[in-house]
């Protein structure tokens, strides 16, 4: 089964407006749309994503552990790359919860299994990197650029995608007048998870987002995507502009 992580699913949505309503002081509020995600999401990976989101709200460890338990069987059962790379952040949260409950031997268990679950990333692609570069096949993209997110910083890392949607909104931010492309890259080296999505807002990197010091080849272009909307655009540009997170370099 391959699940795409796609920001106009409608539980993902349910979930991504709950995480603004947090941030914005209304638990409450929140809580009720992570309830009525769990009660529209129609298969394994859409019930993994909303459990979770309402097992951060418990205030009981117990239902806390629960919810957590019923994400991870569910993650489980969808048996994706995509997706496990969320089992160590899974495992390591109801661990914390068994310790919590002072259940030393379930809680040790549960750690080793996200240890086992942790290392590189096995995702085999294809990858894209999102850009407004006229670039040619064989050229090579490098880290060193200036950040799309913030001007004065350099990056030490080049990043890249195996998520379609996530190439495109890069392309679409991406500095320059030239117009939106998205490449098919290859990496030449050892790559990791981004941090600055991994955990963030979903457990894991579920939008399956790379970095590497290493260059990235260019082996291709993908011509079949569809650009943002004028709104969706402006949406997102609101929405850098609002961030006041520090980006992990």
């Amino acid at each position: 089964m391959d699940m795409r992580f796609d920001p106009n699913n409608a539980v993902i949505q349910l979930c991504m407006n709950g995480l603004k309503l947090e941030d914005s002081g209304k638990p409450e509020e929140a809580a009720a749309l992570f309830h009525q995600a769990w009660r529209e999401a129609a298969d394994d990976y859409e019930r993994f994503i909303a459990a979770y989101h309402l097992a951060r709200q418990q205030k009981s460890v117990t239902d806390k552990l629960r919810l957590l338990e019923t994400s991870l069987q569910c993650a489980l059962k969808v048996d994706d790359d995509n997706v496990k790379s969320a089992y160590p952040t899974l495992y390591a949260n109801i661990a914390r919860c068994y310790e919590e409950l002072r259940d030393f031997d379930n809680a040790k268990r549960n750690y080793e299994l996200s240890s086992v679950h942790k290392g590189a990333p096995s995702d085999q692609g294809p990858f894209y990197h999102g850009t407004k570069a006229d670039l040619q096949v064989g050229d090579f993209l490098t880290a060193g650029g200036k950040s799309n997110y913030d001007p004065e910083l350099r990056m030490n890392h080049i990043y890249f995608t195996a998520n379609l949607n996530g190439a495109r909104l890069a392309a679409a931010l991406a500095k320059g007048e030239g117009r939106e492309r998205v490449y098919i890259v290859e990496p030449t080296g050892e790559f990791e998870d981004d941090p600055n999505v991994t955990d963030k807002k979903f457990p894991g990197n579920l939008t399956r987002s790379y970095r590497s010091r290493e260059p990235l080849r260019i082996i291709g272009e993908e011509t079949e995507w569809e650009k943002l909307t004028a709104k969706e655009r402006g949406e997102w540009h609101k929405k850098l502009a609002e961030n006041k997170g520090e980006i992990i370099n």
